[in-house]
């Protein structure tokens, strides 16, 4: 028995990651996938577009650029025209703009974080919005940087921080509808937006060429759990839950999945 039987998400930066773990996951429980990305990354959206495929479901994908309101309009309304319906919508689409000291951060980072990681997650509920009835769920993948502050990441964490006030609201209104709102917090997660050269020197910033071992070595130390980050599908595994009936009576909440990071003492 699958858990979303026939009901059809939308993903947002769908095309890697975990938003393509996102994609993957909520197929393999039932659920036809709307994957949207920028048009840069359309080999990664195919790829996606086969994994879902792969799991029985049907998958369109679409170009849009979540700081563009139209675009996504545009992209949500053909994918809900052709697959008949939505049901769930995992505002995904998230970047790290650089990282650097507030005062020293430019205005082109601060803005894109806020246009990317804010901004867009509006934008794509909006879109979606009035394709919703009840019983559907949206979930907003935030960060541990949303529920706690960090050091040099002043523009993330204000984004991050500002969605849980948006899930907050819009759980708010959408309530009566019978429309569920939440968010979900992943610490580090192995991607590429942890598993990076840049991301290892910061972390090892005493080693010339600090590899990934050395990068895992300093952010086990960091988390209470063994492990010094968590794989995409457990995050997918989040999303799932908060996108099916066994959280049919959950809304409003941040679901922090993160090895202990954010209680560690």
């Amino acid at each position: 028995m699958t858990r979303l039987p026939e009901r059809v998400a939308v993903v947002t930066g769908a095309a890697g990651g975990m938003g393509s773990a996102h994609c993957r996951r909520l197929a393999e429980e039932g659920a036809d996938i709307i994957a949207l990305d920028l048009t840069e990354n359309a080999d990664g959206l195919a790829a996606t577009a086969a994994e879902v495929e792969r799991a029985g479901r049907r998958c369109l994908t679409g170009f849009a650029d979540v700081r563009d309101p139209l675009a996504v309009e545009e992209a949500v309304n053909t994918g809900v025209a052709q697959l008949g319906r939505l049901d769930v919508v995992v505002a995904n689409a998230g970047v790290y703009a650089g990282y650097a000291p507030a005062w020293e951060l430019t205005d082109e980072s601060w803005q894109r974080a806020l246009d990317v990681n804010l901004t867009g997650a509006w934008h794509t509920i909006r879109a979606a919005a009035g394709h919703l009835g009840e019983g559907a769920s949206i979930v907003i993948v935030g960060s541990t940087n949303g529920v706690k502050g960090g050091a040099t990441a002043a523009h993330y964490a204000a984004s991050k921080h500002a969605v849980v006030g948006l899930a907050r609201t819009l759980a708010n209104e959408l309530g009566p509808r019978g429309i569920r709102v939440n968010t979900v917090h992943p610490g580090s997660v192995a991607t590429p937006m942890i598993l990076n050269d840049r991301v290892y020197a910061k972390l090892c910033p005493e080693l010339p060429n600090p590899t990934r071992e050395d990068a895992a070595r300093v952010l086990a130390q960091r988390t209470i759990l063994p492990v010094p980050w968590v794989e995409p599908v457990d995050i997918s595994n989040a999303v799932l839950f908060l996108a099916s009936d066994e959280s049919r009576y959950i809304t409003g909440i941040e679901l922090v999945v993160d090895a202990g990071l954010t209680q560690k003492v």
